[in-house]
C-alpha cells in the first residue's frame, strides 16, 4: 500500500464522521435538560446509573441505524416506504409527523426559555426567533453532499457549545466522588424516583434521530465511495468501522453531558426550591455558582434548542420523502412543526408542562421507529453480510423491550399520579 492510498483511506474515514454527532443532539435537547436537572436536584447522585444504561442502549440503537443506511443505501423511512402498502405508509407518516410536532415543541420551547433567560424576551418572540434561525441552519443542507456536510459541521459546533454550556459549572462544583460512584448502583428511593427514571430512560431513543441517522450515513456512503481507489467491499468495511467510531465518540460526548448535568444539579441544587423548571434551575445555578456560570448555561440551552429543532425538522423532511416520496419546500416542512409550538406558547401554556407533555406524546412514537429498525437489521436478505449477529440481535431486542416497556410505564404513571 503506498502513502497516497493510505492517506485516502484516512480521509474517507474522517469524511464519514459527522452523522452520529448530528443524531447526538437529540440526546441533549431541552427535554433532557429538564429531566437531568430535576433528577439531580431532587435525588442527588442516585440516578446516575440510569443515564449510564441509557447511553449504552443509545449507542447500540444509533449504530444499527447507521449500519442500515450503509448496508442498504436507504434510510429507515425509505425501507419502510418500499415495503408498506399505501394506507399503511400514510398512517405511519401521520404518526411520525405527530411525533415530529411533539419533538419540535420541546426544542422550540427550550430555545424560547433560553432567550427569555438571556434577554427577557417574551416566549412567543423567542419561539419565532428560534424558528427563523433554524430555517437558516436548515438552508445549509441544501445541495445534498456539500450542503449536508456544512450542516453537520455547524451542528457539531453547536454540540460543542452545548457541552461547554452544560458542564462548565462542574469545574466550580464540590463533587462527592463517593456519592458519584454509589450512584452507579441501580436502585430507587421512592415511587417518584421510579417515574423520573422511567422518563429519563424512556426518552433515551428519539425516533427522529433513528430516521435521520440512517439517511445521513447513506449519503456519506455515496459521496465517499464515488472517488475511492479501493474495491467496494474494502471501502464498505472501512465505512462500517468508521461509523462505529462516529457513534461511540458522539454518544460518549452526549452521555457525558447528560451525566454532567445531573452531577451539577446534585452538587449544587439540592434543597433549592423551583428546580423542577428550567427557569428555576437557572436561578438556583446563578445563586450557587454565580451569574457567569448561569449565563454560560443559558447559552448552552439556546444552542440546544437551535440545534435540536433544526435536526428534528430535517428528520421530518426525510420521513416525508422516504414514506410518501414527496419533498415539499423547506419553509412548508418547517411551518408544519413550528406553528403548533408557537400556538402553545401564545396561549400561555406553562413551558415546563409543555415539555413534559411533549415527552409523553413522544413516547407513543418510539416503538414505530425502534421495532422496524431491529427487524430489518436482523434480515440477511436486506442487510447481506452486515446482518446483526445473534448477540447483537439479542441485545437489540432486549434494549427495545426495555425502552418500550419504560415508555408505556411513563405514559401510565403520568396519567395516574
Amino acid at each position: 500500500m503506498n502513502s497516497t492510498d493510505s492517506s485516502h483511506k484516512r480521509t474517507s474515514g474522517f469524511r464519514l464522521l459527522g452523522p452520529a454527532f448530528v443524531a447526538a443532539v437529540a440526546y441533549v435537547d431541552p427535554g433532557n435538560v429538564a429531566a437531568n436537572l430535576s433528577a439531580g436536584a431532587r435525588y442527588g447522585y442516585l440516578l446516575v446509573w440510569v443515564l449510564v444504561l441509557a447511553n449504552l442502549m443509545s449507542v447500540l440503537v444509533q449504530y444499527l441505524s447507521a449500519k442500515l443506511g450503509l448496508a442498504t443505501g436507504q434510510s429507515l423511512p425509505d425501507v419502510l416506504g418500499g415495503r408498506l402498502r399505501k394506507p399503511a405508509r400514510i398512517a405511519f407518516f401521520l404518526q411520525a409527523e405527530l411525533i415530529a410536532i411533539a419533538t419540535d415543541l420541546a426544542e422550540v420551547v427550550g430555545g424560547a426559555i433560553a432567550l427569555y433567560l438571556l434577554f427577557s424576551l417574551p416566549l412567543v418572540v423567542g419561539g419565532l426567533i428560534v424558528g427563523g434561525v433554524s430555517m437558516l441552519l436548515l438552508h445549509l443542507q441544501s445541495g445534498r453532499a456539500t450542503g449536508e456536510r456544512r450542516f453537520e459541521v455547524v451542528i457539531t459546533g453547536l454540540l460543542l457549545i452545548i457541552t461547554l454550556g452544560f458542564i462548565a459549572g462542574l469545574f466550580f462544583s464540590d463533587i462527592s466522588g463517593t456519592e458519584l460512584v454509589s450512584g452507579l448502583i441501580p436502585r430507587f428511593a421512592d415511587s417518584n424516583s421510579i417515574l423520573l427514571a422511567a422518563s429519563m430512560l424512556g426518552a433515551t431513543v428519539m425516533p427522529h434521530a433513528i430516521y435521520l441517522h440512517s439517511s445521513l450515513t447513506r449519503e456519506h456512503a455515496h459521496t465517499t465511495g464515488a472517488d475511492s481507489p479501493d474495491s467496494s467491499v474494502v471501502h464498505h468495511r472501512r465505512l462500517i468501522r468508521a461509523s462505529r467510531w462516529d457513534v461511540l465518540c458522539a454518544l460518549f460526548i452526549a452521555g457525558s453531558v447528560n451525566i454532567g448535568m445531573l452531577v451539577l444539579a446534585a452538587a449544587n441544587l439540592r434543597g433549592h426550591d423551583g428546580t423542577e423548571t428550567i427557569q428555576g434551575a437557572h436561578a438556583a445555578i446563578a445563586e450557587t455558582l454565580g451569574p457567569g456560570i448561569a449565563l454560560i448555561f443559558a447559552v448552552g440551552l439556546l444552542a440546544s434548542g437551535l440545534a435540536s429543532t433544526s435536526v428534528g425538522s430535517y428528520a421530518g423532511a426525510e420521513v416525508l420523502s422516504g414514506l410518501l416520496k414527496v419533498r415539499p419546500p423547506l419553509l412548508v416542512q418547517r411551518l408544519i412543526t413550528l406553528v403548533p409550538a408557537l400556538v402553545i406558547l401564545a396561549v400561555g401554556v406553562q413551558p415546563t408542562f409543555a415539555l413534559v407533555a411533549s415527552q409523553v406524546v413522544l413516547s407513543f412514537g418510539i416503538p414505530f421507529a425502534l421495532i422496524p429498525l431491529v427487524v430489518y437489521t436482523g434480515r440477511r436478505s436486506l442487510m447481506g453480510q452486515d446482518v446483526n449477529n445473534r448477540v447483537t440481535q439479542g441485545l437489540a431486542w432486549l434494549a427495545t423491550a426495555l425502552i418500550v416497556a419504560l415508555n408505556v410505564g411513563l405514559i401510565v404513571l403520568t396519567f395516574t399520579q
